[in-house]
C-alpha cells in the first residue's frame, strides 16, 4: 500500500476514535429513552479533567479513570433531574453543556501548554499483518482506539443478542409495556445513561490524552459533542451505522485539511471549515426527509427491505419522555 494513503488510512482511524466512543455511549443512552444533549461540554470538561489529573498522578490510567467518572456525573445529573425533579432532559442538558464547557476552560488554564504523559502508540502483532486492514487497522494506535473497536462489536452484541438488550430496548421503546413484565424501568434508564456517560468521558480522555495531547484555550475537541449528537441520529441508533458515520465524518475533515494544503485551490478558509458540517446536516436532511424512501421505490422489493433495514433513522419510541411508575 502506498505509504502516503497509508498515514491517512491510519490518521483518520485514530482521529474517528473520539467520536465513535462518544457517539456509542450516547447511543447506549437515547435506546434507553434519556437524551443526553451535554455532549459537547461532557467531553471538553472530561478531557480537561482527565489530563490534569494524568498530570498529578503521572498515569494515563488515572486520567481516564477521572474522565470516565465526569462524564458520568455529568450524566447523573440529567438523569436525576429527569426522573427525580421532573424536570426537562433537553432543557437540562443545554445548560449543563454550556456549564460544563465554562468550568472546564477555568480549570484548565493554569495547564494550558502544560507537557504531560500521553497513551503509547501500539500495534497489535497477531493482526498486524493481516492485508490492507492490518496496517490500517491493527498497527501504530493508541490502546483506546483498540478499546473503540470492541466497544462497537460489544454494543451491537449486547443490544441485539442477549436478554438484557431487549430490556434496554424495550425501556426507549415501549417503557409501559417492559414494566408489565416486571422491568424496572428508572433503574435500568440510570444504568445505560451512566455507562453512556462514562463512555462520553472516555472519548474526552482519549482527546486530551493521545489525539490531541495537553490542553489549549479553546480546547481543541469544542463542537465535536454536537457531531456525535448528529452521527447518532445518522446512524439509527444501531452501533454499526454509528460508527461508518464517524468514519465518513472525519473522512470529511481530512478532505477539508487536504484542500487547505493545497496552493491550487483557492476557496475561502472558513468555507473549507465549514464543509464537513454542511454535508453532514446534508446528509441528515437526506436521511430524515423522506427522499430516501422515494428513491427505494425504484428498487426490486426484496433489495428495498434490505437497503430500508440499512438506513433506518427511527429514534426510539420513548426517547426523551418520563416514565412514571405507577
Amino acid at each position: 500500500m502506498n505509504e502516503e494513503l497509508l498515514n491517512i488510512l491510519q490518521t483518520l482511524v485514530t482521529s474517528s476514535s473520539p467520536l465513535v466512543i462518544a457517539a456509542l455511549g450516547e447511543t447506549i443512552t437515547e435506546r434507553a429513552g434519556v437524551v443526553n444533549l451535554s455532549l459537547d461540554g461532557s467531553i471538553t470538561l472530561a478531557a480537561a479533567v482527565g489530563f490534569i489529573a494524568a498530570v498529578g498522578s503521572g498515569s494515563t490510567l488515572i486520567g481516564i479513570l477521572a474522565a470516565m467518572l465526569t462524564g458520568a456525573l455529568v450524566a447523573l445529573i440529567i438523569v436525576v433531574a429527569d426522573i427525580e425533579l421532573k424536570q426537562d432532559q433537553v432543557a437540562i442538558g443545554f445548560v449543563l453543556t454550556l456549564l460544563a464547557a465554562s468550568l472546564a476552560q477555568f480549570i484548565g488554564q493554569s495547564y494550558t501548554r502544560v507537557r504531560g504523559p500521553e497513551l503509547p502508540f501500539v500495534s497489535l502483532t497477531f493482526l498486524k499483518d493481516i492485508p490492507f486492514l492490518g496496517p490500517v487497522f491493527f498497527t501504530d494506535h493508541n490502546p483506546l482506539v483498540y478499546v473503540s473497536f470492541i466497544l462497537v462489536f460489544a454494543t451491537w452484541w449486547w443490544m441485539f443478542r442477549t436478554r438484557p438488550g431487549l430490556a434496554l430496548r424495550a425501556v426507549g421503546e415501549r417503557p409501559e409495556s417492559a414494566f408489565a413484565r416486571g422491568t424496572n424501568v428508572n433503574r435500568l434508564r440510570y444504568i445505560y445513561t451512566l455507562v453512556g456517560g462514562a463512555l462520553v468521558g472516555l472519548a474526552g480522555a482519549a482527546y486530551s490524552l493521545s489525539i490531541k495531547p495537553g490542553w489549549t484555550n479553546p480546547p481543541a475537541m469544542r463542537g465535536d459533542g454536537w457531531i456525535a449528537l448528529a452521527i447518532v441520529i445518522f446512524g439509527g441508533w444501531h452501533p454499526f451505522r454509528v460508527v461508518l458515520g464517524a468514519y465518513l465524518f472525519a473522512g470529511l475533515r481530512a478532505i477539508s485539511s487536504a484542500i487547505q494544503r493545497s496552493p491550487d485551490v483557492q476557496i475561502p478558509l472558513v468555507l473549507i471549515n465549514a464543509l464537513p458540517w454542511l454535508l453532514m446536516i446534508g446528509t441528515l436532511l437526506l436521511v430524515s426527509s423522506g427522499a430516501i424512501e422515494r428513491l427505494l421505490r425504484a428498487l426490486p422489493r426484496s433489495a428495498q427491505v434490505w437497503t430500508r433495514n440499512i438506513l433506518r433513522s427511527d429514534p426510539p419510541a420513548a426517547l426523551g419522555t418520563r416514565f412514571e411508575e405507577h
